[in-house]
């Protein structure tokens, strides 16, 4: 698995809420063979979230809509990404990571679901996504993602 992959920090505390979760996708894609190309953190209204795959196309999620796929069209950080022949991949607003992977692998597609509105309680979104947690050192050398507490996915593993 590459760390280069991982989204770099968002300076926007807003935006940087999804960090954890988002790193935990990527590595999660990593985990199973799928060879991530870059991630980031993007604009606001709705807040979303782009992880570009080595066979040109991209995840995009944002906070109404969740999880989409498609051919990577153009997009980096700070500007909205563009998709061609979009696929929902359905399953709420935070999946986990390891959802959003098997929806992805297995071609899973489900119409377009606006699940709530941006400006809708954005802090109850917030809430969720503070349950993905990076937790520095599990284990010296370790980097790793919880959820509510719980050990979900060892994020990468550094030797030495």
């Amino acid at each position: 698995m590459s760390g280069t992959a991982l989204p770099p920090h968002h300076l926007d505390p807003r935006l940087e809420v999804f960090h954890p979760y988002l790193s935990a996708t990527v590595e999660a894609l990593q985990a199973v063979g799928v060879r991530v190309a870059g991630s980031w953190l993007d604009p606001m209204a709705p807040r979303d979230a782009t992880i570009r795959l080595a066979d040109g196309r991209a995840l995009v999620w944002d906070e109404e809509t969740g999880w989409r796929v498609g051919g990577y069209v153009r997009g980096e950080a700070g500007v909205r990404t563009e998709l061609a022949d979009v696929r929902h991949l359905g399953g709420g607003v935070l999946p986990t990571p390891w959802e959003v992977v098997e929806r992805l692998l297995v071609g899973m597609g489900e119409p377009l679901v606006r699940y709530r509105s941006y400006d809708d309680e954005p802090e109850r979104v917030d809430r969720q996504a503070r349950r993905y947690r990076v937790n520095p050192g599990l284990s010296e050398g370790f980097t790793g993602v919880s959820w509510a507490g719980k050990p979900t996915l060892i994020l990468s593993y550094h030797a030495g």
